[in-house]
């Protein structure tokens, strides 16, 4: 008996876990981001992008100066053309960033 409650308080456990995971990566957001000009924590609002990838676009543009399109952030290492794509519409190399989570 002892040892079915232990499964069944870890499988509960994962299920939250998966639940919390699936809620945050379906969260909205709208704006748009100025790769110019944000920050790592900006950059990590959008989809798929985490702290590592966030640096890495911080640091090539440190680097190697402006973004001179938006396209230019698939010669980041971790941006490859389906994640560009499927970010694409809330990059500017203007502009304020004004992404932000519904």
């Amino acid at each position: 008996m002892r040892k079915r409650f232990i499964v069944y308080l870890g499988i509960l456990s994962l299920v939250m876990i998966l639940c919390g995971s699936i809620a945050i990566a379906s969260q909205e957001i709208e704006g748009f981001i100025n790769i110019n000009t944000a920050t790592a924590e900006e950059l990590q609002m959008l989809p798929g992008i985490g702290a590592s990838t966030a640096q890495g676009i911080v640091a090539f543009r440190n680097a190697n100066g402006p973004f001179k399109s938006i396209e230019d952030l698939v010669k980041v290492r971790g941006i490859g053309e389906k994640k560009f794509n499927s970010i694409k519409a809330y990059l500017r190399i203007e502009g304020e960033t004004t992404l932000h989570i519904k």
